[in-house]
């Protein structure tokens, strides 16, 4: 699975084909766009999972775009059943680390991955692995 996604957050205009055209200016530089998650607005927040941050970011800079963060994510694999999206949690929660940000990015074999944002992905991290 992909433990080794960052993510980037890119500001896009509030109007119609502004994802068309971020998704577009990936394609075409062949970054593969992992996991995206998205709020709307006056200045929509769009963030993304790639493996190639240094290409992406050229990619969505060329086209006119502001990529605004980049950051490492935790990821954690998870039993595929009630509950365990709680204990993981929990143990962040336990150790004062918030989550702001969470992705599916892969299911296998009864497992699933997540990628969790927080400020200190080390800390994250060991807190999901005690």
């Amino acid at each position: 699975m992909a433990g080794h996604l960052k993510e980037l957050r890119v500001t896009l205009e509030d109007r119609p084909g502004s994802l068309a055209k971020m998704a577009d200016a990936l394609g075409k530089a062949g970054v593969n766009i992992e996991a995206v998650s998205g709020l709307g607005g006056a200045s929509p927040d769009v963030r993304i999972l790639v493996e190639d941050t240094a290409k992406a970011r050229t990619a969505l800079t060329g086209a006119g775009m502001t990529v605004s963060g980049e950051r490492d994510m935790t990821f954690v694999d998870l039993d595929d059943k009630p509950g365990s999206l709680a204990a993981a949690t929990r143990k962040l929660g336990d150790q004062n680390i918030n989550i702001d940000a969470i992705y599916v990015v892969g299911a296998a074999g009864g497992k699933k991955q997540l990628a969790i944002g927080s400020a200190d992905a080390t800390k994250a991290r060991a807190a999901v692995k005690s």
